[in-house]
């Protein structure tokens, strides 16, 4: 393998990479959604429902609402199982609909406000991606992710991290997910490159960034310190060509590799 001299560009995972590894409470922001979708006098769903009095009399019922946040907890669980299985993406807006419902603007709102404070980026993100740029190497993000662009712009551009990404693909955008080569290929001419031996690929998944990004042709750098549920494993560990347990690890790694030896 080359030295990092003739690496042009590192691609990010975002959850679990640039962002640390958080526990998420998924059907309490499933019942925040439920809640603005109940409440929507202009969801299908409830002028469905309005025919019937004792379904429509009121919008807060709790028992409403658990009975669509529990479907919309079923939409996104098929949804991700489809993404490990067959690697095809989906986005909350599917799951919202396969929930039997549209997606609100105030549904929307509620989908994301619950996920906000799970993005916040690592501290050490942005001293690492202007390290990066100041070595000359494109700076890309590949995410497994069901949010609209708009959403990982708002995030990135909150933590100061938007003005050094060179290029992005979100899969809500593209018909596949990590670990398939399609989606590693887009991320790549998302940055402008197209020699994958040129790409250093950073993940916390050994299946679907690691692996998927050593199917790809790409080097790969594991970060460690994500608790993955068994069911999310895949079923083969790649084998990274470094470990680090810090960001700011990589710049340290990317050193040492330039000064090699071919």
């Amino acid at each position: 393998m080359g030295p990092p001299s003739a690496v042009a560009a590192v691609i990010f995972d975002w959850g679990g990479t640039l962002t640390p590894w958080h526990d998420i409470d998924g059907a309490e922001i499933f019942r925040r959604v439920a809640a603005a979708l109940v409440a929507d006098p202009a969801d299908p769903a409830d002028s469905a429902d309005a025919a019937d009095p004792a379904d429509s009399a009121d919008a807060a019922d709790p028992a409403a609402i658990e009975r669509v946040a529990l479907a919309l907890y079923t939409a996104e669980e098929a949804a991700w199982a489809v993404a490990r299985t067959e690697h095809r993406s989906g986005t909350i807006h599917d799951s919202i609909r396969a929930a039997g419902h549209e997606p609100s603007e105030a549904a929307l709102d509620a989908w994301y406000l619950g996920y906000e404070p799970h993005t916040y980026a690592d501290p050490e993100a942005r001293a690492v991606l202007a390290g990066l740029r100041e070595r000359g190497i494109k700076v890309g993000i590949l995410s497994n992710t069901g949010f609209p662009r708009a959403w990982h712009e708002r995030i990135f551009a909150r933590d100061g991290l938007l003005a050094l990404i060179d290029g992005a693909v979100y899969t809500s955008e593209i018909p596949w997910v990590k670990p398939h080569q399609e989606a590693f290929t887009a991320a790549m001419a998302a940055v402008g490159v197209t020699d994958p031996a040129s790409v250093v690929f950073v993940g916390d998944r050994l299946f679907d960034d690691i692996h998927g990004a050593k199917s790809a042709g790409m080097r790969a750098v594991w970060i460690p310190h994500s608790r993955i549920p068994a069911d999310q494993r895949g079923h083969t560990d790649g084998e990274p060509d470094a470990v680090i347990e810090r960001l700011s690890d990589l710049l340290t790694v990317l050193d040492g590799w330039r000064g090699s030896p071919d």
